[in-house]
């Protein structure tokens, strides 16, 4: 008897922790049933495809930062079995769902492959001066000289297997030549930048996917000479744009004027090289750069003006209206506008991408479909990731997708809560209830607040919050007033800019468009006023330093989770994810000491925090890297320091440790016995007793270096090229014996301007 009632008051005693359970279970209802119930409804609802978009990046971005390149062979059988077992699997759902996506990764891996296949073509070996011919593809002006895209045809010292098959050139005088001209120049060439910083942004790595295999500038004076060869169909068409866009920026810039000339001519022809540094440094902090990119924004303006028009204007025709599909013919008609506003402002990768959006979008009204939805928005993707992957790794992609995926998610829920509301209004209803009336006061007032201003704020805060991460991640800063900028601007650029931009480019050819730029450069100016207010306001920029290498992929499966699940169970895994990526981003590497992949400068963190820039002639897009990262606002210009003179720059960091900077070889001797750390583009002797040498032999294996100083005196270093990394855009160091061990470059590689 008592072993029975022992028995049973055991059994009747509960853990704290099941108590807990049935407790949340008795309250929440069991969570393994709700995420099971959230999961049919995305099933149902077919969200889960919106993930192969994701899926298939995730195999662009681990191709491109892989150490070595993929083998497509391996990627390809990936592919095809993974893609097999979907198929054998379909009638277990969770099975196929992930074969599925491990499908899709490997796709991203082939399309990052094949795409880097594609465009591959000679890289310049080292810094020369030589002798070219070619033809120019691209002119763009600026306000003193010129850039231009050259295709060579002939390199002095080269053959065709080692000649670069495109070279970009900066001339500091404006010459008389425009695209399609084919020239003899002189110039000093360098190959493509690499990276400045760990983690940082990598030239070298556009360059290659753009064909670019050197940079340089124009020595002396550029001579047209006969072409050998006539450019085919598709090149002439292009340069003869080109000219055309030139020819209409220049007459936009000179009747409208200074800066707001500059910005109208950005918005009409894509031309972004006549506006000066303090202007971009003003829409940027008012974080409203967007305007001067051809990107979403104009192009959904500019194919709702044909959709929109076209339509209204044939539904003026009862005949037509009642009797023929207007609304596809609107369609077909603004997909056409859509390309040629594409390829008259330059075809870059924003516009392509916005491009593919509109596109498909309007194309699903060709085939009666929903067009704004989140599935033709991860079919844009898609196109993305097949034809341009490595734009997946580019600010543009990344924001323009998170703020219109942001936007549509904002659509898709207020469609929802107003069906919701739709439903219960009519339940139990024998006929849809009748239409309330216009409520007159403050009711109305609130309603068309919610509706109208209200729902712009909101649509704009969650656009600016989807892109947040994004912009703190690539430019380490993020404008608080971009609330109050972004909405002004699109009110501005919707009623007058991008109108008048219309109507001006078809007047041009009549020579009849003057007026129309006038009230352009009124709508400009306005901006601008408005930006250089938002500015100027306390706060307007904040700087943030560079995040930690993980939390940008945490931060971004928030954002896709938040705007992809439709439950709000599912879509709250968003928080756990942006405070994983938050704490990244707070927790990212410090350093007391940068030095560029050249080793002809470097950046020094002194007793007061702050770093200083060391060099003769530091070039200012490596100390903006640095700068920018450390979240300090300077312009590198102030921030040089140190004592320099012909043999070097000699400086010292916070603990009062000497940094020597050697460009001459009879310095080493001196230096290498007092110095802590040595830089130098020249080879260090074999002897030199400095602690930490980073001369031209190690920098060509590492790239940029960090290095943050630790407590016992040493250092933790980190390096822009993996140990044994070799892609295509980052080779490694040949090595050699003797004095071919020994041959340095003359000086370090310009960087992008």
């Amino acid at each position: 008897m008592s072993d029975t009632v022992g028995t049973s008051a055991a059994k009747g005693r509960v853990a704290p922790h099941e108590s807990l359970f049935a407790w949340l279970v008795a309250r929440l209802g069991d969570p393994r049933a709700r995420f099971a119930q959230a999961f049919e409804t995305e099933i149902a609802e077919r969200r889960l495809f919106l993930w192969l978009p994701a899926a298939a990046g995730l195999g662009v971005v681990l191709a491109l930062e892989a150490d070595r390149d993929p083998s497509l062979w391996f990627a390809g059988a990936g592919f095809l079995v993974s893609g097999g077992l979907a198929a054998i699997l379909r009638g277990h759902r969770a099975a196929c769902a992930a074969a599925v996506g491990i499908a899709a990764v490997f796709a991203g891996f082939l399309s990052a492959g094949w795409r880097s296949a594609r465009v591959a073509a000679p890289v310049l070996d080292h810094i020369r001066i030589a002798t070219l011919e070619g033809r120019i593809e691209q002119m763009d002006f600026r306000r003193a000289g010129a850039r231009f895209i050259l295709r060579c045809d002939k390199m002095e010292g080269l053959t065709a297997d080692a000649r670069p098959k495109r070279v970009r050139l900066t001339i500091r005088r404006a010459p008389p030549f425009e695209a399609g001209t084919y020239v003899r120049v002189k110039a000093r060439l360098v190959p493509p930048a690499q990276a400045s910083l760990p983690g940082g942004y990598d030239f070298a790595r556009d360059a290659w996917f753009a064909e670019l295999g050197a940079v340089g500038n124009v020595l002396g004076r550029m001579d047209a000479i006969e072409a050998p060869t006539s450019p085919d169909i598709f090149a002439a068409a292009a340069m003869a744009l080109d000219r055309g866009r030139n020819a209409l920026a220049r007459r936009v810039d000179q009747i409208i004027g200074g800066d707001a000339g500059a910005i109208g001519a950005a918005m009409v022809t894509g031309k972004r090289d006549l506006l000066s540094e303090d202007a971009k440094e003003v829409i940027r902090e008012a974080g409203i750069f967007h305007i001067i990119t051809i990107a979403g924004v104009q192009m959904t303006l500019v194919a709702a003006i044909f959709f929109v028009g076209l339509r209204r204007l044939l539904a003026l025709s009862p005949m037509l209206a009642l009797t023929y599909p207007i609304k596809k013919w609107a369609a077909a008609v603004a997909i056409g506008g859509a390309i040629f506003y594409d390829l008259a402002t330059g075809s870059r990768v924003g516009t392509e991408r916005a491009l593919f959006m509109t596109t498909i979008m309007l194309g699903a009204v060709l085939v009666d479909r929903q067009a704004l939805s989140m599935r033709n928005l991860a079919f844009a993707a898609l196109v993305v990731i097949a034809i341009e992957p490595e734009a997946l790794l580019g600010a543009s992609f990344q924001l323009s997708f998170a703020a219109v995926a942001a936007l549509i998610a904002v659509y898709e829920a207020r469609i929802a809560a107003f069906a919701q509301t739709r439903e219960e209004q009519y339940a139990g209803a024998a006929r849809p209830v009748a239409r309330k009336p216009w409520r007159p006061g403050w009711e109305a007032f609130k309603d068309r607040l919610r509706h109208g201003p209200g729902a712009v704020l909101f649509a704009t805060f969650c656009a600016t919050s989807a892109t947040a991460s994004f912009m703190a991640y690539n430019f380490h800063e993020l404008s608080p007033y971009v609330l109050i900028g972004n909405p002004l601007t699109l009110i501005i650029i919707e009623l007058f800019a991008v109108p008048g931009a219309l109507v001006g480019a078809l007047l041009y050819p009549l020579g009849l468009d003057a007026f129309v730029w006038h009230y352009v450069g009124a709508s400009v100016s306005f901006i601008l006023w408005a930006a250089r207010l938002i500015g100027s306001a306390p706060g307007a920029t904040l700087h943030l330093p560079a995040f930690a290498p993980w939390a940008i992929a945490f931060l971004a499966l928030a954002v896709l989770s938040s705007v992809i699940w439709r439950t709000a169970l599912l879509r709250a895994s968003a928080i756990p994810l942006a405070l994983i990526g938050l704490y990244g981003a707070a927790a990212g590497p410090s350093f007391d000491l940068a030095v560029a992949p050249g080793g002809t400068e470097a950046a020094l963190r002194g007793a007061d925090g702050s770093l200083s820039i060391l060099g003769h002639r530091p070039g200012a897009f490596a100390a903006e890297q640095w700068l920018r990262a450390d979240a300090d606002a300077r312009r590198a210009r102030s921030a040089e320091a140190g004592h320099c003179d012909k043999q070097g720059c000699v400086g010292a960091l916070a603990d009062g440790r000497p940094v020597a900077l050697v460009l001459d070889k009879a310095a080493f001797e001196e230096d290498c016995l007092r110095a802590a750390v040595i830089i130098s583009p020249l080879s260090a002797p074999v002897g030199c007793a400095a602690p930490l040498v980073l001369d031209h032999m190690k920098l060509r294996e590492t790239g940029a270096v960090t290095a943050q100083a630790t407590k016992e005196g040493g250092w933790v270093l980190r390096t822009a090229r993996a140990a044994d990394e070799d892609r295509p855009w980052s080779r490694p160091p040949k090595r050699g014996w003797g004095r071919a061990a020994l041959k340095v470059p003359e000086s370090e590689p310009t960087e992008p301007d």
